[in-house]
């Protein structure tokens, strides 16, 4: 198809492509008659392998078919004479046998091939044979090359003539190329150049290969030996014949300037051709080794053409043109000064083409143009020839007229179609083209198939295909869809085959579009249907990963596509496919690459391709990990004490080296053990390492990341520092005797490496601070303590411990204050005072001790106080003693969480490091009155239509005289809404139950009962209860048992009504999972529930409704047990070894409780627990009046029983009592009062608990446990 030469219609008006014969390209279709065309030949230098069969290629088309004939050295070639030579059918291509047994040389020629039919005839180029060639060097012997060291040397190559040129190159005896470089190069011509010979270029293997591509073979030159003589060489060389006098004063050769010694003249001068390479070379002497810099002179060196190779001693300019002529310098320099050679270089050039002549197709009567034009250095001359024959020779037609370059043709017949043939020459190459004039008359056809379809994606160029045939040319018009208008304007782009182009084609452009042939002789046409698609886009692109090793990495690829496409996603690694495992996960648009590992990095391309076009999108995986280890560790500028370490940094693995850890083994103290030494930042490659004397060092340093820390680096070598006297001596130096005459004196050794040398020892010295001005000194080794005897009690020391070695010792020490040891104070506190603050808190003040009597350090005072009874009950109360600690000199101290209404005693005594000193004499404190607790339990009985009957029991702890007791009362809706409150005081002399008259039947009532005394009311009971229907007696459920296991529970339960209907509630505690509801037969009073979880708390109620309403238990937790183990264990209770056992424990417990009761009973004293813990004063603040004091009881107002209790069948509620005592409350860790009472931390003690009523116990508020919830 013809293409090449366009233009745009630019005008409004129907737009014709009008097709001129001056360079028209059309092609004949096969089945119409035309002259023959040379399609395929061979080169015109036809080198052959002599080993190979010879094939000259010819081939050609035309109609009738061509026949083929060739000359030889411009005579006829008869192929009949020589059975080597064959001709393939329907064509005109040689193949000549030479494996069989032929000479390839025979065969050496210029061939030229013609292609002929009745309309004319066509020449091949001339085609010239030659063998290839590869001789062998010419045996010769060559002598071993002596030269001094620093002068130059070449070393000859001298290859055979081969056909082609050989490439030569250097190589030794184990075929191993000589490395190459500024000193050291090979030339243009073959030969080795050394600008200055060094020892190290002496050898005896230097072989010049000469390797032949076309029959390769490779061919060797005999071994160079060179002997490069230094000054000692040559003195013994010569020395026989000089005397013993050094032939070479100054030898070897010394730095010289540099002087070009290839090209060796002055200056030089090379022809090129145009179109080819030019090669450029200078090759200096001199030492130090010059360097080569290139010039032209009067303009630059051709940019991206020219290049310098060969380690700058050759210039490269390739596509060679006109322009390349003129002088190139080059200048060999170095710091001795420089030398210069000029190349000029001429351009030539073998003919070109500037217009090659084109095949005419012309219809009889018109008009055409042969047009033949080359140039060349020096210009070519240009010969016509018809049908292989000069022009001037060729039979006459009168409708041509030769003009030089260009031949006319006016009003052709058909016996007017040749070949013509352009021959263009000069001294550098010829060029041969054939044009065929072909006269035809032919109406117009169409070649593009009909009703094709085009689809193409939207902004792309799309080209609809008209290709046509006619004679004389048609004219060409495209029409879109239905419109009667030729298509015009910038849009469209008209090609002179036909073709119509659609640069940017956008949705609209979709349709039918119509192409029109036309000439003289008729008319056709072709349909083209252009479908335009929505290009694929990438809508999210994939994003940059840097993961962690053994992490996953994630890439995803969202993708918008036409609806008629169907994209195929295809996933790359590094634009390749990716690996073949089950790490990478390619789903779609989506890739996983699972447990990352550093092969992983890369780039990875998302390629979305439809049957119309294609779109990708790129982004990088960089895999994070620790560090590589640091390499090449070294250590220089070595010092006494410091050496400079510097290494190589390993690959960061994509996370910035953050710091670099250097640490340091010796093999003398700890060997085998590494110690940190420093960290320098991750920009630096050095560190100045400061050292300890008397050590083997060894180093190795490790790098850091925010990924994690590398492998060591491998070890430096060891650096050992010398000895030296010590430069530190012992720290923490302290003196503390254990007993009361003597002195401890200890100290922190020094590590080995602070030794600095062998014999470390220790000078200890103390004197008396005061009296004393002598030091007693003593040398110790291997010790960290030493006792000193004989002192005198709690004296203060001055002490100084020093380091020793055997180069001397360290700088005088420190001096610090040490005690000998304590003894027991010798005095009690004296005229110690209580200050009663309320019922439940004390002031106690005494005078301190003289200071010299605590003889040890002052700690503190420690309160003993116990409680002699109370004075409501008469009797002997509980002598447990407690104890209050107050740390440093102090004068008072707060006593909380006395009982109210009791008397206690107490005394002071002093604390020193050794223990208590003598206590004071005992002081009585009386406690006042304070509010009592609850009532000990309340319960609602005898319930009728208007009246209920209350009963309860006095407060467990009356902290007082009780006066009375006031009740409270309001009635409960439906609707849970409380009513009025009544209140009703009761006398307390004997009065335990009340009965409330006048209620409203069927009325739930809640009760609310609390004691008061002088002081003030004290905490409520709270209870509800309902006046019955119809004298009909109801009272709500009690739960009276749980039994649980794993995975179930067993709920019993009280209540005297089977009339009604009953249901169990449950549910998980504190969860918001629905309750579980299960109804019941009205004759249970137990129910199993099943299918449990083991280990949680639930929460459960018994439920009873009728027509009246509603009745509900209390609701009651329990919990299940955890799962059951599987054991094997025999159960040792049943076993009768135990159980003898446990009786015999029994007995002896019962002997001890009646020799301690005995003991009490006869006044002896229990040793207390002593307190030491160091803590700031106790103190509290005042108690509010409305609050109640310390020690008083509280509720809520809706009391509920305690997990596991059991409530009677009567509704009783009892309370739990503890008469819980302090015990050794002072300055612990969260126990403080401070001097104004308020109450900052907590105390704890032994705890007396009594049995309440039922099967298990309940434990309600101590007044220590009261005092812990105010706080």
């Amino acid at each position: 198809m013809p293409g090449g030469k366009t233009h745009r219609a630019c005008r409004s008006t129907s737009v014709l492509l009008l097709l001129i014969h001056l360079g028209t390209a059309l092609d004949v279709p096969l089945d119409l008659p035309q002259p023959p065309t040379i399609t395929h030949q061979s080169p015109k230098d036809y080198i052959i392998d002599p080993r190979d069969n010879i094939l000259i290629q010819c081939e050609a088309k035309g109609k009738p078919a061509p026949r083929f004939s060739w000359t030889r050295n411009g005579t006829h070639f008869n192929l009949d004479k020589d059975p080597r030579v064959t001709m393939k059918p329907n064509s005109g291509t040689l193949h000549i046998n030479i494996v069989g047994g032929g000479k390839a040389e025979t065969y050496e020629g210029e061939y030229q091939c013609t292609a002929m039919n009745d309309r004319g005839t066509a020449l091949s180029n001339k085609i010239v044979i030659r063998q290839s060639r590869s001789p062998m060097w010419a045996k010769e012997k060559i002598d071993v090359i002596e030269v001094r060291e620093g002068a130059s040397l070449v070393l000859p190559c001298n290859p055979p003539s081969g056909l082609p040129p050989p490439i030569i190159f250097w190589m030794d005896n184990l075929m191993q190329r000589f490395a190459q470089n500024e000193r050291v190069s090979q030339g243009l011509n073959g030969d080795l150049y050394f600008s200055n010979v060094q020892p190290e270029d002496t050898r005896g293997d230097y072989i010049c290969y000469a390797r032949f591509n076309h029959t390769q073979t490779i061919q060797q030159k005999q071994p160079i030996s060179v002997k490069v003589l230094t000054l000692d060489a040559i003195n013994e060389t010569y020395a026989g014949y000089s005397n013993g006098t050094e032939l070479y004063g100054d030898s070897p050769v010394g730095e010289r300037r540099p002087i070009i010694i290839s090209p060796k003249e002055a200056s030089s001068s090379k022809t090129v051709l145009r179109g080819e390479v030019l090669y450029l070379e200078c090759i200096a002497d001199g030492l130090p080794t010059p360097i080569i810099h290139w010039t032209k002179e009067g303009g630059e060196l051709p940019s991206h053409r020219a290049l310098e190779i060969n380690f700058k001693k050759t210039l490269k300019i390739i596509d060679v043109s006109e322009s390349d002529a003129g002088k190139y310098r080059c200048m060999a320099k170095n710091y001795l000064g420089s030398s210069t050679h000029v190349i000029s270089v001429t351009v030539k050039a073998a003919p070109y083409w500037i217009s090659e002549p084109k095949n005419l197709i012309l219809a009889p009567g018109e008009d055409g143009t042969l047009i033949c034009r080359a140039n060349g250095n020096p210009k070519p001359t240009v010969q016509w020839l018809v049908n292989g024959f000069p022009i001037e020779n060729a039979p006459s037609d009168i409708s041509r007229e030769p003009m030089d370059d260009t031949i006319h043709f006016t009003k052709v017949q058909v016996s007017s179609s040749a070949v013509y043939q352009c021959n263009a020459s000069n001294e550098h190459g010829y060029l041969l083209a054939n044009a065929f004039v072909n006269v035809l008359a032919e109406p117009p056809r169409m070649l593009t198939p009909a009703d094709q379809v085009y689809p193409v994606i939207a902004n792309k160029a799309v080209f609809l295909d008209c290709a046509y045939f006619g004679s004389p040319i048609p004219q060409v018009q495209w029409f879109k869809d239905d419109q009667g208008s030729v298509l015009h304007g910038d849009s469209y782009v008209f090609h002179e085959n036909g073709t119509l182009e659609i640069s940017f084609s956008q949705k609209n452009d979709s349709g039918t579009y119509t192409c029109i042939a036309t000439n003289s002789l008729g008319v056709v046409q072709n349909k083209a249907f252009l479908q335009v698609k929505d290009p694929t886009t990438i809508l999210k692109q994939p994003l940059y990963q840097s993961v962690q090793t053994m992490g996953t990495a994630v890439f995803e690829c969202k993708v918008k596509h036409d609806p008629s496409l169907s994209p195929t996603i295809i996933w790359l690694k590094n634009n390749e496919e990716l690996p073949d495992d089950e790490r990478h996960q390619a789903s779609g648009y989506v890739l996983t690459i699972l447990n990352v590992s550093e092969e992983d990095q890369g780039s990875y391309t998302c390629v979305v391709n439809t049957t119309l076009d294609s779109n990708s999108a790129t982004a990088d995986l960089a895999v994070l990990d620790s560090p590589d280890p640091p390499s090449d560790l070294e250590l220089t500028n070595p010092q006494d004490r410091s050496v400079q370490l510097s290494w190589i940094p390993g690959d960061d693995n994509n996370s910035p080296i953050t710091k670099f850890s250097i640490e340091y083994e010796e093999d003398q103290y700890e060997p085998g053990l590494w110690h940190h030494l420093t960290d320098v930042g991750g920009k630096h490659t050095t560190a100045h390492l400061k050292l300890s004397p008397f050590v083997n060092y060894k180093f190795r340093v490790i790098a850091v990341n925010r990924v994690g820390r590398s492998d060591p680096s491998y070890p430096s070598e060891r650096y050992f520092t010398q000895p030296a006297a010590p430069d530190e001596n012992p720290i923490g130096v302290q003196g503390m005797g254990t007993e009361p005459n003597n002195l401890v004196i200890t100290w922190k050794p020094l590590k080995g490496v602070q030794s600095n040398g062998p014999g470390l020892t220790y000078k200890v010295s103390w004197r008396q601070k005061v009296g004393d001005d002598e030091w007693t000194s003593v040398m110790v080794a291997n010790v960290s303590k030493y006792i000193v005897s004989g002192t005198s009690e709690f004296s203060p020391y001055e002490l100084k411990v020093q380091s020793f070695n055997s180069l001397g010792a360290a700088s005088e020490p420190d001096v610090v204050i040490g005690y000998s040891g304590e003894d027991l104070p010798m005095l009690a506190p004296s005229n110690v005072t209580v200050h009663v603050i309320n019922s439940t808190l004390a002031k106690v003040h005494w005078n301190p001790v003289p200071p010299k009597s605590v003889r040890g350090f002052l700690k503190g005072y420690n309160i003993y106080y116990w409680k002699q009874g109370s004075l409501i009950r008469r009797g002997k109360g509980h002598t447990e003693v407690k104890i209050l600690n107050f740390l440093g000199d102090k004068n008072h101290g707060m006593l909380p969480g006395l009982e109210p209404f009791s008397v206690y005693k107490l005394n002071v005594r002093v604390l020193n490091g050794k223990g208590e000193g003598p206590a004071s004499e005992d002081v009585v404190l009386k406690t006042p009155e304070g509010v009592p607790s609850s009532p000990e339990f309340l319960k609602i009985t005898s319930p009728t239509l208007n009246s209920l009957t209350l009963q309860w029991a006095p407060p467990l702890h009356p902290n007082g005289i009780l006066k009375g007791y006031t009740l409270k009362y309001q009635p409960i809706n439906s609707t849970h809404e409380l009513g009025p409150l009544v209140e009703i005081t009761i006398p307390a002399e004997n009065e335990t139950s009340w009965t409330l008259k006048n209620l409203n039947y069927s009325t739930r009532y809640k009760f609310y009962l609390n004691a008061f005394t002088s002081v003030g009311a004290g905490s409520k009971l709270t209870e509800e209860a309902i006046t019955v229907l119809d004298e009909v007696m109801v009272l709500r459920p009690v739960i009276t048992n749980i039994t649980s296991a794993a995975t179930h529970a067993n709920i019993s339960w009280e209540f005297d009504r089977t009339d009604m209907h009953f249901y169990v509630e449950y549910e998980i505690a504190d969860s918001k999972e629905p309750v579980d509801k299960m109804q019941i037969n009205a004759s249970q009073t137990s129910f199993v529930l099943k299918g449990l979880l083991p280990a949680t708390v639930y929460r459960v109620r018994v439920i009873a409704e009728n027509q009246a309403g509603e009745w509900r238990s209390k609701d009651e937790r329990f919990e299940t047990r955890p799962p059951a183990m599987a054991s094997r264990q025999v159960d040792i209770a049943t076993q009768g070894w135990f159980i003898g056992l446990m009786c015999a424990i029994a007995l002896l417990i019962l002997i001890l409780l009646i020799v301690c009761f005995i003991k009490r009973n006869k006044g002896g004293k229990y040793p207390v627990k002593e307190k030491e813990d160091a803590h700031a004063d106790p103190e509290i603040q005042p108690m509010k009046e409305d609050d109640g004091a310390f020690g008083e009881y509280s509720d809520t107002e809706d009391h509920k029983p305690l997990k596991g209790s059991r409530t009677p069948s009567d509704g009783t509620v009892k309370k739990g009592v503890s008469d819980d005592s302090l015990v050794d409350y002072g300055e612990g860790g969260e126990g403080q009062f401070n001097e104004d009472g308020s109450f900052i931390g907590q105390y704890s003690g032994k705890k007396e608990k009594e049995a309440v009523e039922g099967n298990e116990s309940s434990e309600a508020p101590s007044p220590v446990n009261a005092m812990n919830s105010f706080v």
